[in-house]
């Protein structure tokens, strides 16, 4: 693997950001210091735009390379994204970059994903050795607020039409420095549903007197499981997972009421389609046999990210040449976790790329808790630093070869 010395002789002040932000965390919507770093940055490497507030919190840098020194609409352009925003959790890390803020921590590595933008926008800016227009989009509210969204209804795309648009995920139990990504589904849709079931409430001792809403709830649970192996494809995988049933106060009384919520994955619109509508038939349905009434609300909160076939394989040729062929996937295994990258992917033809973080183990630092240093959504995560060369060595060829 060749890094480009523009790029590894940037990696030691990158990586000092990265863990800057790393020990200030801030949640969706928050991320007002970890803006006015990327934007004081991006002013500092020279950038021709520096766009701030789009998307409340959002940050979008603009380099126009020598082919295009006007960056008129008329050429090409492209979107790179990165996501700022933290986990609500409480770092259980030693180290001295560790979170200062109880409650709140980098555990999915998006500090890195930002720092990985930063040095290729740094590395870029130095040279501009391509044509037409990068656009650097750096994110907010990656993680249940939509920010991918917010920015697109702000404007993003309008201001800076791009032709395709791309972002990178570290990704545990990759090789580090393997790259992975699939034409079509990486990522599942994300839904939320609650159920409130009403029945009749009555001594335990006395069941005939009542109606038992927890015992609807039970055949609620077993009859939607029917809908993923009875109505949906056999290969189009889905979830449906009732994750919460909360009733009653006392051992000896039928309570009069239940509440049922749950997660819906999949990977296509039509099983989605599929599953709610199934839910909402039931739940019209079952509960009346037995003198129950039911609720349905359900919440569609992230669409599937599906790739586009020519941009995935464009992206995987792109890594071929800085890694070998034999580090990268090009049909990785897609995952049921959700990524408001898909928004961007709705708008734009594009590509969501997976790059190795190290295995679980934690070769890059020593063993933490729980499920190790490398896995995401984990209190002793931590972004692995060798990335960031990679990462923006990625970057920097891809730029040259779509705006060539």
């Amino acid at each position: 693997m060749k890094i480009p010395e523009a790029i590894s002789g940037i990696v030691g002040p990158i990586r000092a950001i990265r863990r800057d932000i790393h020990a200030h965390p801030e949640l969706k919507f928050e991320e007002f210091r970890t803006a006015e770093l990327v934007a004081k940055a991006l002013h500092a490497y020279g950038l021709d735009e520096v766009v701030v507030g789009l998307g409340k919190t959002g940050v979008v840098g603009v380099l126009k390379g020598k082919a295009s020194p006007n960056a008129s609409s008329k050429g090409r352009m492209v979107g790179l994204r990165a996501d700022m925003d933290a986990l609500p959790m409480t770092e259980l890390n030693s180290f001295a970059h560790a979170s200062k803020h109880a409650g709140k921590m980098h555990a999915c590595g998006h500090d890195g994903h930002t720092a990985i933008l930063l040095a290729a926008a740094k590395a870029m800016a130095a040279d501009r050795d391509f044509g037409g227009t990068v656009v650097f989009i750096f994110q907010p509210a990656e993680e249940g607020g939509g920010g991918a969204k917010a920015m697109i209804d702000d404007g993003l795309f309008e201001r800076f039409p791009c032709d395709a648009v791309f972002a990178i995920h570290n990704w545990p139990g990759l090789r580090v420095g393997e790259f992975g990504m699939s034409p079509g589904a990486m990522m599942a849709s994300s839904n939320e549903f609650e159920i409130v079931l009403k029945g009749k409430g009555a001594h335990a001792a006395m069941p005939h007197l009542g109606v038992d809403p927890v015992l609807v709830a039970s055949h609620l649970i077993q009859a939607f499981q029917s809908l993923v192996s009875r109505e949906t494809k056999p290969i189009d995988a889905t979830v449906l997972s009732v994750t919460q049933i909360n009733a009653g106060e006392a051992t000896n009384v039928i309570p009069d009421h239940c509440v049922m919520k749950g997660t819906v994955r999949t990977f296509s619109l039509e099983a989605l389609n599929t599953i709610e509508a199934g839910m909402q038939r039931i739940c019209n349905q079952l509960p009346p046999a037995f003198n129950a009434h039911a609720e349905f609300e359900f919440a569609r909160n992230y669409p599937p990210t599906i790739n586009h076939a020519k941009e995935a394989m464009f992206a995987a040729d792109v890594a071929a040449e800085i890694v070998g062929e034999s580090m990268v996937q090009r049909h990785v295994e897609p995952t049921m976790g959700a990524e408001d990258f898909a928004y961007m992917l709705l708008e734009k033809p594009g590509a969501y790329i997976f790059l190795g973080n190290g295995d679980v183990g934690g070769l890059h630092r020593a063993q933490g808790h729980g499920l190790g240093p490398c896995t995401l959504h984990n209190p002793s995560y931590d972004f692995n630093d060798d990335l960031i060369p990679i990462g923006a060595t990625f970057w920097q060829l891809l730029v040259k070869k779509f705006l060539s």
